[in-house]
């Protein structure tokens, strides 16, 4: 197999943009470390190397020095060390990178359901790490996840970059703030579920380790749809756009509520039965209520975006663009914007900033916060409570009715049956301790 970093980062990029940068900012970033004394860099190690996580570990290389990598399939691993040009020691399993001392960092981009297990160990082997979204598979794993973090003092932040994006963050200010008036309601609008299937079974790659790429999930015959990038479409391993890009919007809709999560849930959205095929709803509409008494929507069609509805008018922010109906709003409320901020740190939060930069920013907030020892800012608390909602939304679906929520206790109220999800059963081996 011929292996070279222009292949690597454009088949493995989870945006035309980023793909098309990949190159070149991970040839400056390799030409970065090598400035720095060894002494001055964090031991990177990196899981999952496919997608996203080629993306993140790219951003992490001006902070530090690629000491390990690992991927379940071999060809990743190999093109990963080729692509980054380090002499990383390569992984099947993740457990022997933890066990290196000379990883100081773990940077976690692997399929949803591994999410939570890899942190909780990366936590105990005394490990800082940045983890891709959505954080967890469950609700209950967002409650160890705290726990963990709380009780090791480790530095996580969640790859959920848009807070560090200076159009979602002025929006939540400027709603937080009341410039706006009252807060009435939240929508959050993203993408439906692919519809697919049935899918064949075929044989497992060679290079493919599928019964670690499975771990905690049901062991089932390997079939290509369920791996790589479309495992986002079936309930045993992640919960679909809901948490996939709810995970942002949601996550930006509830920083602007500024609540832990609602106390009703309405969702509705048909799951598909096709037999080995896609299992998340191709269509979706949510409705949930606060304790304050905003109400807050998620839906699959329309706008893509945040839209927040207030007394004097409408706030709506999406990637690239941030407006206001009636339009003179924006310039009366962003005149100052000092008066209240919802974190304090140096990153650059000028107008000008792109998408690009502000998951550059994310990242150098990780690292920054790795010295410093301060809370990021997409912490595990707020993102486990913002992917909860999400969870939350599709419980309701599952169930096909309302359900009342204690945020305090994060148990349904009175409702054994829907508190019968908030965990899932883990396979044997790979259950989270």
């Amino acid at each position: 197999m011929r292996i070279n970093r222009r292949k690597f980062m454009s088949t493995t990029a989870a945006s035309g943009a980023i793909a098309l940068s990949g190159t070149t900012l991970a040839a400056n970033a390799v030409e970065n470390s090598k400035t720095k004394s060894p002494n001055e860099q964090f031991g990177i190690g990196a899981i999952g190397l496919r997608y996203q996580g080629s993306v993140i570990t790219n951003r992490a290389l001006p902070y530090g020095r690629l000491v390990a990598l690992c991927d379940v399939d071999r060809h990743m691993r190999e093109m990963g060390n080729a692509c980054f040009g380090s002499q990383a020691r390569l992984y099947e399993d993740y457990q022997g990178l933890l066990d290196r001392k000379d990883v100081d960092v773990v940077l976690i981009g692997t399929p949803d359901h591994w999410h939570t297990k890899m942190v909780v160990d990366a936590c105990r082997a005394g490990k800082d790490i940045y983890v891709e979204k959505p954080l967890t598979l469950t609700i209950d794993e967002g409650k160890t996840l705290c726990e963990v973090v709380k009780e090791t003092q480790r530095v996580v932040q969640v790859g959920t970059w848009q807070r560090s994006d200076v159009r979602f963050r002025q929006a939540c200010e400027i709603v937080r703030s009341g410039r706006l008036g009252e807060l009435k309601k939240a929508v959050v609008t993203i993408d439906g579920n692919p519809n697919g299937g049935p899918f064949e079974n075929v044989p497992t790659p060679k290079h493919l380790n599928w019964d670690l790429w499975l771990g905690q999930a049901p062991l089932v015959p390997y079939c290509e749809e369920r791996c790589h990038y479309t495992f986002r479409w079936w309930k045993e391993y992640s919960g679909g756009k809901m948490t996939d890009w709810g995970a942002h919007h949601v996550d930006i809709a509830q920083w602007g509520i500024g609540e832990d999560g609602p106390v009703e849930i309405d969702g509705q959205g048909p799951f598909p039965e096709t037999e080995n095929g896609y299992n998340m709803p191709t269509k979706f509409h949510a409705t949930l209520k606060y304790q304050n008494g905003v109400e807050f929507e998620i839906r699959s069609e329309g706008k893509i975006g945040v839209r927040f509805q207030c007394e004097k008018g409408d706030l709506f922010v999406t990637r690239g663009s941030i407006e206001t109906d009636p339009p003179e709003l924006l310039k009366e409320v962003e005149l100052d914007r000092a008066e209240f901020r919802l974190y304090s740190d140096n990153l650059n939060f000028e107008p000008k900033v792109g998408k690009l930069l502000s998951i550059e920013n994310h990242m150098r907030n990780f690292f920054d916060c790795v010295r410093s020892r301060k809370t990021p800012i997409s912490d595990v608390v707020s993102q486990h409570r913002s992917v909860s909602t999400c969870h939350l939304a599709n419980i309701s679906m599952r169930l096909g009715r309302p359900l009342k929520w204690d945020p305090k206790g994060e148990l349904f109220v009175d409702d054994q049956e829907a508190n019968g999800f908030l965990a899932r059963e883990q396979r044997k081996g790979f259950e989270i301790a």
